[in-house]
């Protein structure tokens, strides 16, 4: 434990530009996990409700698609899909990417990156999706029929906002895994913080100028998952704060007092 909690392992943090190294490179992650997270919600809502549409081909397509990409380890899915992806649609991306991007969301190989998270989260949050929107009773929709709205309408004003709500807590624990996962993306040579972590415990403290200053690969790994740590437990409060408004707000309407019927006259 002592070389644990040795200062001297720990100066690499203070010494140079290090922390910013890793701080730039940790946002890397972030930026790679909010651009999955939004694609991820997107299709996992449409996924979610082909599997309950009436067509049959459509149910069945949506159902393929979750068990398949589901049940793939997510770092042969990232695998696959550097190695299948033609060279062309890597040196268009390469070429047209906006300048503004940072070196690492301009890699030919993001991609691939990105595209397996969102198959994998996509499949995840389906069912997710899925099982929030089967938990409302079926009342609720017979009397959406009932007052005259179309499939579409029932889904959008009454079945989505309600089921989507009730899986507020187990959509975020998925996007916190999401999060998490970006460090795979290291694997085809995305510059990412895990990545630059090892640089950094390789360069002897500093890979601009060598200042001498040890990085012990332990510390430095534990420092990285202290950066998740922070993001992730933001991530988990936002989370229980919605699900407490959301709980506020269903009791506020079912304790609110009725208006009774004027009487007669």
């Amino acid at each position: 434990m002592g070389y644990l909690f040795d200062p001297d392992n720990w100066e690499w943090v203070v010494t140079e530009n290090n922390l910013g190294f890793l701080l730039e490179a940790f946002l890397i992650n972030l930026q790679i996990a909010v651009i999955a997270m939004v694609l991820a919600l997107a299709v996992g809502l449409v996924l979610a409700l082909g599997a309950i549409a009436r067509p049959a081909p459509v149910r069945l397509a949506a159902k393929a698609w979750v068990d398949v990409f589901r049940n793939i380890p997510l770092i042969l899915l990232i695998l696959y899909l550097a190695l299948s992806q033609p060279q062309s649609v890597r040196d268009f991306w390469s070429d047209s990417a906006p300048g503004f991007l940072p070196d690492a969301l301009r890699s030919e190989f993001i991609l691939a990156g990105i595209g397996g998270l969102v198959l994998y989260n996509s499949a995840v949050l389906a069912e997710v999706f899925r099982a929030g929107i089967l938990s409302l009773a079926r009342g609720q929709r017979e009397a959406a029929a009932a007052l005259g709205l179309s499939y579409l309408q029932q889904m959008r004003h009454v079945v989505l906002p309600q089921g989507l709500r009730r899986m507020v807590p187990a959509t975020v624990s998925q996007l916190i895994t999401l999060n998490k996962d970006t460090t795979l993306v290291s694997i085809i040579a995305i510059q990412e913080v895990v990545r630059s972590g090892r640089v950094l415990a390789g360069t002897a403290g500093n890979p601009f100028t060598g200042s001498g200053v040890a990085a012990p690969i332990l510390h430095v790994m534990i420092f990285v998952g202290l950066l998740f740590v922070i993001a992730n437990y933001a991530l988990s409060r936002l989370s229980r704060r919605l699900e407490t408004r959301e709980s506020r707000r269903i009791a506020t309407v079912r304790t609110a007092p009725r208006v009774s019927e004027a009487p007669p006259a």
